[in-house]
């Protein structure tokens, strides 16, 4: 284990800035809304206050006030905040972000896990970067799957001397943490996912509930009008990524256009988290050249985790599990389907606000959640 900080070289900022200062930008969209992508007008302002106002210093302060390491696992080191609660009986626990999120997704909800009201709640925190993303190394061979991450995050936690623990995670944290449960030996008290990779159930179609319905109406509208940008991640992650690592603009386009989407800010990720965080969250992924890397988990994962939605399986999950589904999630199983991979759940939370981001939307609802559910397996 070897402390880290972030110190991004002076010279990255000036490079940063001086490229977003000299964007070639295309014609406007003929089109008063996002239909066609991110406005223009949005962008360009959006990208001026990031040349010009956005202080990536006093993100670099705030994460380095925080305990963070790198360890080699498998050839790759991966990088990681480790927050553990005042409470020494606190349960460990490993959260997983997923893409085109980071470590600062969970800043607003440490406090919360770490130092509940009451001290029965609270956690120990395991933080990583996922490969190729953030801090961790970019993997330079093929091979760094779903279930590759999360026997790397077993190893992890051993590492860290937590032999019980539990484990939650959103997007690509899902898979990961659904892979946990799968290859679990003994260690999990439980899993908490947001929301459960479950397929919809044909036995049900004939019977659906209202919510079904809706959410299979908006899998179906996501498939046609919004995995555009997984299916270029999928398939040619190497070409895309030599746009959005030569384009902070280009780059910032492909991010924010899915905070606006999947967030529940009606189209306004700024009214929910803020325009500086926001930021954040893009220049992480510059600063770092992670848009390559990062895309390459869907060449590596996508296509399996795609049918795991999309099919019923055999591969259940044994863990006691908890799941929250967020209103503005998609998809948006019901328990039902759920537990056709889950049968062990033991929470199942529908909040009424928050959409993909929900750690980084509503802290206090996702810390409930968390709370909730471990509260029945601690």
């Amino acid at each position: 284990m070897t402390p880290f900080r972030i110190d991004i070289p002076e010279a990255d900022l000036a490079d940063l800035r001086d490229r977003l200062l000299r964007t070639r930008w295309p014609d406007p969209e003929p089109v008063p809304d996002w239909s066609q992508g991110v406005p223009l007008a949005y962008l360009r302002d959006l990208c001026h206050h990031w040349a010009t106002a956005h202080d990536w210093r006093a993100t670099e302060r705030r994460l380095n006030a925080l305990p963070q390491f790198r360890t080699a696992i498998d050839g790759v080191h991966v990088h990681f905040l480790h927050v553990r609660s005042p409470h020494e009986d606190a349960l460990p626990l490993v959260l997983t972000h997923g893409w085109p999120g980071s470590v600062l997704e969970f800043e607003r909800v440490i406090p919360l896990l770490t130092e509940p009201d009451d001290p029965a709640d609270a956690f120990h925190l395991v933080i990583p970067s996922l490969p190729g993303y953030g801090f961790s190394d970019r993997p330079a061979e093929p091979g760094w799957t779903v279930q590759r991450i999360a026997a790397a995050w077993r190893e992890l936690m051993a590492r860290l001397g937590y032999d019980r623990y539990g484990a939650q995670g959103s997007d690509w944290g899902t898979s990961v943490t659904t892979s946990m449960g799968q290859q679990d030996t003994g260690e999990l008290v439980g899993i908490h996912v947001m929301p459960p990779i479950a397929a919809p159930d044909p036995a049900t179609f004939d019977d659906l509930t209202p919510a079904e319905e809706a959410a299979l109406a908006d899998l179906r509208r996501a498939q046609v009008d919004g995995s555009g940008y997984a299916e270029q991640m999928t398939t040619r992650p190497q070409t895309v990524g030599y746009a959005l690592t030569d384009s902070p603009a280009g780059l910032c386009a492909w991010i924010v256009e899915k905070f606006a989407a999947w967030t529940d800010s009606g189209g306004d990720p700024e009214s929910v988290l803020g325009r500086d965080r926001v930021l954040d969250g893009v220049s992480l992924y510059w600063l770092t050249r992670t848009a390559a890397s990062s895309a390459r988990l869907y060449w590596e994962s996508f296509r399996q985790v795609g049918a795991w939605f999309g099919e019923a399986t055999d591969d259940v999950v044994a863990v006691p599990t908890g799941a929250t589904v967020f209103p503005k999630e998609v998809p948006r199983p019901s328990r039902r389907w759920a537990a056709n991979r889950y049968p062990d759940i033991r929470h199942w939370g529908e909040p009424d606000r928050g959409g993909h981001f929900a750690a980084w939307e509503q802290p206090d609802l996702f810390a409930a959640e968390l709370r909730a559910f471990f509260r029945l397996v601690r």
